[in-house]
């Protein structure tokens, strides 16, 4: 199937000259995203590096921990990252060597919280057999991540809807990526989060200047971002979830996990280049 036959998302060669000239940031999901197969390519961390160094802010969007996302805040080429579906995000201030937080929920309601997902934890590990918590759980400040695929044999569609709907019945949100369904007790998302964040460290109305970023993402749980950004950019691997998103992306990879963001990188830099 070629790209032009995926549910009218047209080719990354369409994302126009003049929109990556006009480009301010660039918003990307991790896992299946910037990574493949689990890794993260050199060339795939390069474009991260590339595409601050032409001055756009690079802020990953991602369901990973806070423990992750403080290690990434203070040592990948970014402005920022979002962490935890929206729970949080993250600025490490290199010059003041202070890392800068902008949260939900404070201490005493995290571990409220915690305390209802621990218990929701077992009810679902028990109801759904083939389950695990997600390896990165203990470095997690908001969620609880279930592993369907990372860490254990991949388990079908029926059995990751049944852990959906053990979140939903305990009256969490659930979101499902490509590894792992993430549930939260609380009104955020990974776009409600990066408007905060674009407002408060630097000035920038994301509602008004939309058109200015590029989100790049893979799979359900990007279908808020991918709904929002008029220039939205999915790599090839997005196609494996068609029938389970409520938004795609307009443009889409040709290659697949990073190997597709780094050609979507290719198109924008070219083009800012006048190539």
């Amino acid at each position: 199937m070629t790209p032009q036959s995926h549910a009218g998302m047209l080719p990354i060669e369409h994302l126009t000259g003049a929109v990556c000239r006009n480009l301010v940031g660039i918003l990307t999901d991790i896992d299946d995203t910037i990574t493949t197969d689990g890794r993260l390519p050199a060339a795939a961390y390069s474009m991260l590096e590339r595409l601050s160094d032409a001055g756009l802010l690079v802020v990953p969007v991602t369901g990973r921990p806070a423990g992750w996302c403080d290690m990434i805040a203070r040592l990948w080429p970014i402005a920022g990252i979002v962490g935890e579906n929206g729970a949080f995000a993250m600025r490490y201030d290199h010059e003041r060597r202070e890392m800068r937080h902008l949260r939900n929920l404070d201490g005493p309601a995290r571990k409220a919280n915690r305390d209802r997902l621990t218990k929701l934890a077992e009810t679902i590990l028990k109801a759904v057999p083939g389950t695990a918590l997600a390896s990165d759980q203990q470095y997690r400040e908001a969620d609880l991540a279930i592993d369907f695929c990372e860490d254990v044999p991949a388990l079908g569609d029926a059995d990751i809807q049944r852990i959906v709907d053990h979140f939903h019945a305990a009256g969490a949100v659930a979101k499902v990526s490509s590894i792992h369904v993430n549930g939260w007790f609380g009104n955020w998302d990974k776009l409600t989060m990066s408007k905060r964040f674009m407002s408060q460290e630097f000035g920038i109305d994301l509602e008004a200047r939309k058109d200015r970023f590029v989100y790049c993402g893979d799979s359900p749980n990007d279908a808020p971002m991918f709904g929002f950004f008029p220039n939205a950019c999915g790599v090839a691997n997005v196609a494996d979830f068609l029938d389970k998103m409520e938004a795609l992306p307009t443009f889409i990879a040709k290659s697949h996990g990073g190997e597709g963001f780094v050609e979507i990188g290719e198109r924008i830099l070219q083009a800012r280049a006048g190539v």
